[in-house]
């Protein structure tokens, strides 16, 4: 397995299974001599639905899939099915009713005493909130370590929302007090389990969210994403000490965040407005979205000014009229750029109206004296017509960079001005990965125009 730690469910009880009856001869199989906690084991690396088709080679198998500590109910093909038939409007509905009672009977025969994961992936709204949340209470009822709610409504008005009395309820016991008392305890015993927690296309208010938080004292992994009702997100150190990784996408009904997480190594976000980070040391893997203008870009950097001195990966979503201030390249300064001086990858998503000038992305390169790897993802809003000529490149050494990746290349001008910023500054360049927009046009364009500039100790690949 690669060295990689085998984890065995716990409350899986092997004398519930009939170890003596095999798939195939005592002798010659093999399989069959394991014990009931490794074909477990090897059951949870299969689907959901291919773990459950063993129940059919033999009676010892037949209630082995029913201990399965992980719990995908993914079903990518049909939604798949569904995007490409959108205009038969009763396909999704009918699945939806299929993926429902697929979930309900799977939670109904399920044996496991814990779960290492729970996921649900399907268009569903509010119509099945009823089930929705039953899903939820028996993922939490079973002590889950990671819990996965991805709805994929983009209607925002028939959005599941997680109701606040579930969440009480689950992360309360009762138990009564001694013999001779009518009264009953209630204690707090939080989701104490759960270390990974991500809720897409749902509603979930500020009291809830807070109430999960507070009561995951071992969550390690956060995301959010097109989330409904909420408000106000505000995480610190002492309600979630071990949380290290953060998403936080597209919750337009956000006005603040604020973020003060001394584990905090990675934090993903597609707005800064009103995002405050505080206390973030170990911080050093960012990505960052902004909207269409310089200005949010400006306050992009204005919010990871705390910490950008420590970034290591920064992978950031940039706009066509988005300028750089750096001496020599642009006189425009919309976007002053601070020094990255410990940044080891970038990562550009650049979105351009037509071919202007994409040396103004060598202002990043050039804020980060230590860059060893620079990846651009090129794309357009509109396809443009024309071409124009290719500007000399600035000189500006840099003694770091090693690899650049130029995924959406289509050989004009905008292309080369780049292209030729890297050749002649990059002085210890070791290799150019050309992934192109148009495989046939710009491979050749690759090919023709390239391969003559790049010296021989380059290593230049053209997918």
């Amino acid at each position: 397995m690669g060295g990689k730690r085998v984890e065995i469910p716990t409350g899986f009880q092997p004398n519930q299974c009939d170890k003596r009856s095999t798939v195939g001869s005592d002798d010659d199989d093999r399989i069959s001599r394991l014990s009931d906690d490794i074909l477990v084991y090897i059951l949870s690396l299969l689907s959901l639905k291919e773990s459950a088709r063993t129940s059919l080679l033999s009676t010892r198998w037949r209630n082995l899939w029913k201990h399965t500590p992980s719990l995908n109910f993914d079903a990518e093909s049909v939604l798949d099915k569904i995007e490409k038939n959108c205009s038969k409007p009763g396909l999704l509905k009918s699945e939806r009713i299929k993926y429902v009672k697929w979930v309900n009977s799977v939670i109904q025969s399920h044996e496991s005493l814990t779960l290492q994961e729970f996921r649900i992936h399907f268009k569903l709204n509010k119509s099945f909130r009823k089930a929705i949340t039953r899903w939820v209470e028996f993922a939490f009822s079973r002590h889950v370590q990671r819990l996965e709610l991805d709805l994929e409504n983009g209607n925002t008005h028939f959005h599941y929302c997680v109701p606040d009395e579930l969440l009480i309820r689950s992360c309360s016991t009762t138990s009564k007090l001694p013999p001779g008392s009518n009264s009953v305890h209630r204690t707090l015993v939080g989701f104490k389990s759960l270390r990974a927690l991500s809720l897409k296309s749902v509603g979930v208010s500020n009291g809830a969210i807070e109430l999960l938080l507070d009561n995951s004292p071992q969550l390690e992994q956060l995301i959010v994403d097109h989330l409904v009702k909420i408000s106000k997100l505000e995480i610190c150190g002492s309600s979630s000490p071990m949380l290290k990784d953060v998403e936080i996408t597209d919750c337009h009904s956000l006005e603040s965040v604020k973020l003060s997480l001394p584990r905090l190594t990675t934090l993903t976000f597609s707005h800064s407005k009103g995002l405050v980070l505080e206390n973030v040391p170990m911080l050093v893997n960012v990505t960052a979205g902004s909207e269409d203008d310089a200005i949010s870009m400006a306050h992009v950097f204005y919010v990871l000014s705390f910490c950008i001195s420590q970034l290591q990966t920064l992978c950031l979503k940039l706009f066509y009229n988005v300028v750089f201030a750096v001496h020599g390249v642009e006189n425009d300064e919309l976007c002053e750029l601070p020094q990255m001086p410990k940044l080891k990858k970038l990562v550009i998503d650049y979105w351009a109206k037509g071919y202007e000038s994409l040396i103004k992305l060598a202002a990043l390169v050039n804020a980060s004296p230590y860059l060893e790897e620079f990846d651009l993802q090129y794309r357009w809003f509109k396809h443009p017509m024309e071409d124009r000529e290719v500007k000399d490149a600035v000189r500006i050494p840099h003694h770091h960079l090693k690899v650049f990746k130029f995924c959406g290349y289509y050989g004009r001008a905008s292309d080369g001005e780049l292209l030729g910023y890297i050749l002649e500054n990059c002085v210890t360049l070791e290799k150019i990965i050309i992934d192109p927009q148009d495989k046939e046009t710009a491979r050749n364009s690759a090919k023709q125009k390239l391969a003559p500039q790049v010296a021989q100790h380059i290593d230049l690949v053209i997918l």
